[in-house]
C-alpha cells in the first residue's frame, strides 16, 4: 500500500483541517465534534441541508458545503457512518429558524443514525426532515442495505433540493423536491479495480487483472455480475441498459447525464463514457439538456466509474442551473 498519509487513524481528521483551511472563504471545520459548516453561520429564515456519511467518497459532502447546496456535512471514519453527535450538532449549525433537512444515503448505518440524530434535535427544538437517497440499481439488500444503495444521484439531490432551500422555499416544498428528484434519478457504476481502506491496508476485495464488477458499490460491494473487460462503449452500454430499463426512461424525455468516476479513473476516460452514453440517449430519443462529469462520489483510488441518469422538468433544470459556489462545484455567481 502507498499513501500519502501520516497516522491511518488520523487520516479523517487531518484531510478535514486541510479542507477547512484551502477554502476557509466557504467553510468552516468543527473537530469535537467532527463536522463542516458554511462559513458565517446558518442563513435566517432558510431551510439547512445536512448530509454525511463514511469518508472515502470525497468531495462528497463537504465539497459541497455552500450557497446552492449544503449547509453542513458529517464526515464518518472512511467507509463508516457517523455517529448521531457530529450530527446532531451539524444539524444545530445548519439551522436558520425555518427547520433542517437531512439528505441520507441508503446504507443501514447512515440511515439508523441520521434517524436519532433527527430524534435528538426534535427534542431541542428544531424541525426535522429526511431524504433517504436509493439511486443504485444494480442491486437490493446489499452488503450495507435494506433496499437499493444511494450512490452517485445523491449529488444531484443535494444540488437541487439546496437551490430550492436557497429561493426561500419551506421544509416541507424543499423535501418534496428532494424526493422528487431521487424519484427521477437512476444510477449504476462499475469497478476496474479495488481500493485500499488506509487502516485496513490492503485491497477491500480481489479483482484479477482481466475482470471488472458491474453494478459494483461505492464501498466496494458486490454488484450484479464479474465479467471480462470489454471495451468502454460495450461497458456504458452495459450500465446504461438497466438504468433506462428501470425507471423507465423514453422518447421524448429531458435529462441530465452525470458521468462520475470513482477515484482513481482520469477524466479522459470518463469523457470516453459519457460519449457513448450520450449517442445512446439520442439513438433512444432522450434528449440530454445539462451534464456532469468529473470525480465527485469517489471510493478512494478504485478505478472505475459510474452513470447517472434525471428525468429534467422545467423547474428542475431552472433549480439546477441559479447560482452555486461550493469547493467542488460553483456557476452563476
Amino acid at each position: 500500500m502507498k499513501k500519502l498519509v501520516n497516522d491511518p487513524k488520523r487520516v479523517v481528521e487531518e484531510s478535514v483541517a486541510g479542507f477547512a483551511s484551502a477554502h476557509a472563504d466557504l467553510v468552516t471545520a468543527s473537530s469535537d465534534p467532527l463536522f463542516i459548516a458554511r462559513a458565517g453561520g446558518a442563513t435566517r429564515g432558510k431551510v439547512g441541508l445536512v448530509s454525511g456519511g463514511g469518508s472515502g467518497h470525497e468531495p462528497l459532502h463537504a465539497g459541497f458545503v455552500g450557497y446552492g447546496m449544503l449547509d453542513a456535512a458529517v464526515p464518518g471514519p472512511v467507509f463508516t457512518s457517523p455517529t448521531p453527535d457530529p450530527i446532531v450538532a451539524a444539524t444545530k449549525a445548519a439551522d436558520g429558524g425555518a427547520g433542517v433537512l437531512h439528505i441520507v444515503k441508503n446504507y443501514t448505518g447512515d440511515v439508523l443514525n441520521f434517524e436519532t440524530a433527527a430524534d435528538l434535535a426534535l427534542a431541542e427544538g428544531i424541525e426535522v426532515r429526511a431524504v433517504v437517497t436509493d439511486d443504485d440499481v444494480a442491486v437490493r439488500d446489499s452488503l450495507y442495505t435494506a433496499g437499493r444503495r444511494g450512490v452517485a444521484g445523491t449529488v444531484l439531490v443535494e444540488r437541487i433540493a439546496g437551490a430550492a432551500a436557497e429561493r426561500g422555499d419551506d421544509l416541507d416544498a424543499v423535501a418534496g423536491i428532494a424526493e422528487r428528484v431521487n424519484a427521477n434519478v437512476r444510477s449504476m457504476g462499475v469497478a476496474l479495480t479495488p481500493c485500499v481502506v488506509p487502516h485496513a491496508g490492503e485491497p477491500s476485495f480481489e479483482l484479477a487483472d482481466d475482470e471488472i464488477e458491474l453494478g459494483i458499490g461505492i464501498h466496494g460491494e458486490p454488484g450484479r455480475t464479474r465479467t471480462k473487460l470489454v471495451s468502454a462503449d460495450e461497458v456504458v452500454d452495459l450500465l446504461l441498459d438497466p438504468i433506462l430499463a428501470d425507471l423507465p426512461f423514453g422518447e421524448g424525455d429531458r435529462t441530465l447525464l452525470f458521468v462520475n468516476g470513482m477515484g482513481g479513473t482520469p477524466l479522459v476516460e470518463l469523457y470516453i463514457f459519457f460519449r457513448r452514453a450520450a449517442e445512446v440517449l439520442g439513438e433512444r430519443g432522450i434528449a440530454v439538456e445539462r451534464s456532469l462529469v468529473g470525480n465527485f462520489v469517489t471510493s478512494l483510488e478504485m478505478q472505475g466509474a459510474s452513470i447517472t441518469v434525471l428525468k429534467l422538468d422545467d423547474e428542475l433544470v431552472e433549480l439546477w442551473d441559479s447560482p452555486l459556489h461550493t469547493a467542488a462545484l460553483r456557476w452563476g455567481r
